[in-house]
């Protein structure tokens, strides 16, 4: 009897084992919340606001690595306030996303622990801003119409479901002219399903 139970352990651990190790690929949908923040020179000092994202990721991978495409439309909001005067200029993004992470999975039977990393670029599709006070041209930003930035993050699966939390370093300078150089910094929350 003990022989038959070890001799099921031992197809269990093969087949999690091949499980990791075979290639596979999966596709899914993901939406969630980020929160922005400015990082600016000494001149504004920047308040995180939620905005959103949503869209389509995409993994392929085997022996425990896998590479992450992934496609979203952002929302992302933040307040930047002038360190002088106090003024409230409430900026608003919403672009096109496109991370591209490398990771790695720890886990087996439909639930797995993951890291990845990698750089997102992001292509500017509209920027508002409101000023809550007349300001003129002085305390308005004349932002670029793209913007690199690099993820680091981790995600659970659970069968078909998958939470994930990253924080997105800015690395480009969003602005052209108006205040000082200006990058955006997030941190990400999302809830994913997987299609395929």
């Amino acid at each position: 009897m003990k022989s038959i139970y070890l001799s099921v352990a031992c197809m269990f651990v093969g087949l999690c084992a091949s499980a990791q190790v075979l290639p596979s690929f999966q596709l899914g949908l993901k939406a969630g919340a980020n929160f922005s923040k400015f990082d600016t020179e000494n001149t504004f000092s920047s308040d995180n606001r939620t905005g959103f994202y949503g869209g389509l990721w995409a993994r392929v991978g085997g022996a425990g690595v896998f590479f992450q495409p992934e496609l979203y439309v952002s929302g992302k909001k933040t307040n930047l306030v002038s360190d002088a005067t106090g003024q409230v200029n409430q900026v608003r993004f919403t672009s096109l996303d496109v991370p591209l992470l490398v990771g790695t999975k720890f886990g087996a039977v439909g639930v797995g622990l993951r890291v990845n990393t990698g750089p997102m670029f992001s292509l500017i599709l509209d920027d508002k801003q409101s000023l809550g006070q007349a300001t003129g041209n002085v305390f308005t930003g004349n932002f670029k119409d793209q913007a690199v930035s690099w993820q680091f993050g981790a995600g659970l699966d659970i069968k078909k479901l998958s939470i994930d939390a990253r924080y997105e370093l800015g690395l480009s300078k969003l602005n052209k002219d108006g205040y000082p150089p200006t990058k955006l910094n997030l941190f990400t929350i999302g809830l994913g399903y997987r299609i395929l």
